[in-house]
């Protein structure tokens, strides 16, 4: 008979497979030392002579000749015979060598019984093998898994280790001796890192699945019994487990089998069962291989297979249309393209606008899973994963591949799913938010081939963040950011805080959401703060709020414009005044971009002459408006410079005492309701305003060391002093009059108009070098128009109406009398006649200065627009108007 040995159970006894039938041969006369097991210990000398034998015989072919057989309880023949190697006996060739000693027989030696007597005699006067004086090495064999798997992995991962194949279990599954450096022996079960065979069934008489039996000879033939090397590299742990681990969590129990590489003088049999196709890759092993190009290797040889429609892969599926359409389009859109980031949506989608098509394509990133912002558990990563997205990839060009199409799903739209690179080296922007803990990757069945074309990267990725306990791997429970806090909330709330604002100068901030094209969203990082800001100098168009309401012309395309250029970018802002909303009203800076410049440019808004001509760049302002009305762009297509022209006409003057006009920025400084009504304004944007900040500033650092009154200071009506305010401060002050025997005096604050009566200790005399600058607050009047006199019940309601409408604000007029324009009321913008004057007279709160105000009948048309306003008051019954028309018949 002849055959190739399958394994060497002893230095006598070969196992082997005669179809169907496993057999275990004998060599008869001679006897060898018994190998351990889990219940009994190696004799002396087993391994080595096991192990000259198996080095003989594995795998080369023997003739074997059966002297007698024995029936076998297991099924299994026990044949009794001698075996031959290229005619050389086995038995005798152990010893020869000493691995075998002649049994003791009852029976009249043969010649053969001394042939073999006399070899054996050569060997012991040799000292070779079983007779060598100095005893067998010293070694312990541990015939069970290491008790501390963790710790056997920590010493042991990643190293090579000489180890021999003792028994494989399936195609991908072997227990193998490790042949330990210090001599130890280390049995241990081996998964084939980053494959998977078919299950050879553990019970008799069941079937094993398709093509198991195959991948197990295929391995067996190669490797059983043969020397090898050996990485182990992790406990089969195979699924990431968000939100789930914890700190504290219990140790893990011995492990059964540790995951490695199995490494043959041919190579890596994984790869072999691949490219044969009798086996197949296991995604979630990408970690574990990632280093040294294994995963690569597989997906070439699974590529291999594939091709062949071998085994496993005979009825692999034909790639899906999204996959097949490599070079071609998905959808009509161009499945590669290069495009910029407009849009962070979440945690795992982007906006991209096409560089060559200009469409804006929203993407899925593939086999990736942002963690949920309404879940409280993922709320905090949610928002850190959103934010990583906004820092790497908001505004910069990225390189984009659509990996397949996710078709529509319920709630759920169809998406492009896609795998986004940017920078210099092309990163992966998902392998990157994986890597931190940010995402986590989505398992795809196993004939699932839309995935990610970095898929076994993405896994890798994961495998380092749960290995580093990152971010959602941490087992942390973050609480989710507080939402920031409404400062637009309301006029009062907002108003508290512009001061403040204009201290700073710039404030940096992100554009949280585009409202159109000059309203914007801005969150305040630092401040965990949210405003709404409003650009000052320009009108853009106003969009559609609902589908009610329509856009106005270019509302849409503004915008959209400042939507993909300044959507989720870090800008920085600066705050001049705030509207009635609640809202600041300013200038935002992309950069060195000013956003109301270029909105003007591209014709998208147009200047505000009122709130532009007291800003430092209205001439550049005016200049990008000049510029897009020549190219006629969007709201100035049916620009005609003539008509323009004529319509800025100057209307003739005429003898009705017609008082020229001059628009001022101004601010309500004081309003005074004692003996009548009365107020003060300053007068913005001039040089003298910039210079009362400056002194202001020195005034209080002058003030914060102790000045005490000069002994001999008594002060007199008409002193220039300084005085200590209600509010603690002190300010440059006119004394009005004096008493000294209340040792006070009345005094009017010379750059702010407001009055008090303030004590002789908190007067100083006025130091001369804050003496040069004129006070800078004015007494003025509202022009055309008076509120009610102080008699009236609704005196109080008038004046209470006014300083809501006026005080703190920014507003414009004519100097002394004014007409009061509120720049930030969209009415004004596009009424020029509107103003604070006429909407106290729609309140019923003032009437037309028939008797004061010599110069109404040089203004008709104000004439008549005040009268359509006292018109209303008397229609709705308004303020004074409640109960009647009660206005003077003049």
């Amino acid at each position: 008979m002849s055959l190739k040995a399958v394994t060497v159970i002893s230095g006598d006894t070969l196992f082997y497979v005669d179809n169907p039938k496993e057999r275990i041969l004998h060599l008869a006369d001679v006897v060898a030392p018994r190998m351990g097991n889990q219940t009994r210990e190696d004799e002396q000398w087993a391994f080595e002579s096991r192990d000259f034998l198996r080095a003989l015989a594995v795998g080369k072919e023997i003739s074997f000749t059966s002297t007698h057989s024995f029936p076998s309880n297991d099924d299994v023949t026990r044949d009794f015979g001698t075996a031959e190697i290229g005619g050389m006996d086995v038995a005798s060739e152990m010893l020869k060598n000493g691995w075998a000693k002649v049994k003791e027989s009852k029976r009249d030696p043969t010649e053969d019984d001394i042939r073999k007597r006399d070899i054996e005699a050569e060997a012991k006067a040799a000292g070779k093998g079983l007779w060598n004086s100095h005893g067998p090495q010293a070694r312990a064999v541990h015939q069970t898994m290491p008790p501390d798997s963790q710790a056997f992995i920590s010493d042991w991962k990643g190293k090579s280790i000489d180890a021999l194949v003792e028994q494989v279990r399936d195609g991908s599954t072997l227990r193998v001796r490790l042949l330990m450096p210090d001599g130890e022996h280390q049995m241990v079960n081996i998964a084939l890192a980053g494959v998977r065979c078919a299950r050879i069934s553990p019970k008799q008489g069941e079937p094993s699945e398709p093509w198991a039996e195959e991948a197990k000879f295929f391995t067996e033939s190669r490797l059983l019994q043969r020397s090898v090397r050996v990485i182990i590299l992790s406990l089969p742990t195979s699924t990431a487990t968000p939100f789930q681990a914890g700190a504290n969590s219990a140790p893990p129990p011995p492990a059964s089998i540790f995951i490695g590489t199995v490494l043959h003088p041919a190579g890596n049999v994984a790869e072999h069962l691949v490219a044969a196709g009798l086996a197949r890759v296991v995604d979630w092993h990408a970690g574990m291989l990632a280093a040294g190009g294994g995963m690569e290797r597989l997906r070439a040889a699974e590529k291999v297979a594939k091709e062949k429609r071998a085994y496993l892969y005979a009825n692999v599926p034909t790639a899906s249309a999204s996959v097949t359409q490599s070079n071609g389009a998905a959808n009509g859109n161009a499945r590669v393209f290069d495009g910029t980031v407009i849009r962070v949506w979440s945690g795992d989608q982007i906006s991209v606008i096409d560089k060559e098509s200009g469409k804006e394509r929203r993407l899925q990133l593939s086999s990736t899973k942002g963690p949920k912002l309404s879940d409280p558990k993922q709320a905090y990563y949610a928002q850190e994963a959103r934010e990583f997205l906004r820092k790497k990839l908001i505004g910069k060009h990225v390189k984009v591949m659509v990996d397949f199409i996710r078709p529509r799903d319920g709630e759920y739209e169809e998406r492009e799913c896609a795998t986004v690179r940017y920078g210099n080296q092309n990163s992966n922007v998902a392998e990157q938010l994986v890597e931190k803990g940010l995402a986590s990757v989505v398992r795809h069945r196993r004939d699932d081939e839309d995935r990610s074309s970095d898929y076994d990267k993405l896994m890798a990725a994961e495998q380092a963040a749960v290995a580093e306990t990152r971010g959602i791997h941490s087992g942390k429970e973050q609480l989710a950011v507080k939402p920031p806090v409404n400062i637009s909330e309301s006029s009062a709330r907002a108003t508290t805080f512009v001061n403040g604002f204009k201290r700073q100068g710039k404030v940096s901030a992100v554009v949280e959401y585009v409202a159109s094209g000059s309203r914007f969203k801005l969150f305040l990082p630092k401040d965990n703060q949210s405003l709404t800001l409003v650009l000052n100098g320009i009108r853009a168009p106003r969009t559609a709020r609902n589908p009610s309401e329509r856009s106005e012309p270019f509302g849409q395309e503004a915008a959209e414009f400042a939507t993909r250029r300044y959507m989720q970018r870090d800008v920085e802002f600066e705050v001049d005044t705030v509207d009635k909303s609640g809202g600041f009203i300013g200038t935002l800076w992309l950069k060195n971009e000013n956003v109301a410049i270029s909105l003007v440019k591209e014709g998208l808004a147009s200047v505000h002459s009122f709130s532009a001509d007291g800003l430092s760049w209205s001439t550049q302002l005016y200049a990008a408006e000049a510029e897009a009305k020549q190219a006629r762009q969007n709201l100035w297509e049916n620009y005609d410079e003539e008509a323009e022209k004529a319509a800025q006409a100057p209307p003739a003057e005429d003898d009705s005492g017609y008082l020229k006009s001059e628009y001022l920025d101004v601010i309500i400084s004081d309003v005074r309701a004692q003996n009548g009504f009365s107020f003060s304004v300053q007068i913005l944007n001039t040089e003298g305003i910039a210079t009362l900040e400056k002194l202001m500033r020195d005034f209080s650092l002058h003030h914060r060391i102790a000045h005490p009154a000069p002994s001999n200071f008594v002060p007199k009506a008409g002193d220039l002093v300084s005085a200590k305010f209600s509010d603690g401060s002190w300010y440059r002050a006119r004394i009005r009059r004096t008493s000294p025997i209340k040792k006070e005096a009345e005094v009017t604050f010379i750059d702010y108009g407001n009055q008090d009566s303030v004590s002789f200790s908190n007067i100083r005399p006025l130091d001369p070098k804050f003496r040069s600058l004129p006070g800078q607050a004015q007494d003025a009047r509202l022009s055309f128009i008076r509120l009610v006199a102080s008699e009236s019940e609704y005196h109080a309601d008038a004046v209470q109406r006014f300083r809501q409408l006026c005080e703190g604000r920014k507003l414009e007029g004519t100097t002394l009398h004014l007409r009061l324009i509120d720049p930030n009321d969209p009415v004004a913008t596009q009424d020029p006649l509107a103003c604070i004057n006429a909407d106290l007279l729609r309140e019923g709160l003032a009437s037309i200065d028939r008797k004061g105000c010599k110069y109404l009948g040089a203004y008709p048309h104000i004439m008549s627009k005040l009268q359509t306003a006292v018109a209303e008051a008397k229609r709705d019954r308004a303020g004074m108007f409640e109960f009647g028309d009660v206005e003077e018949d003049e």
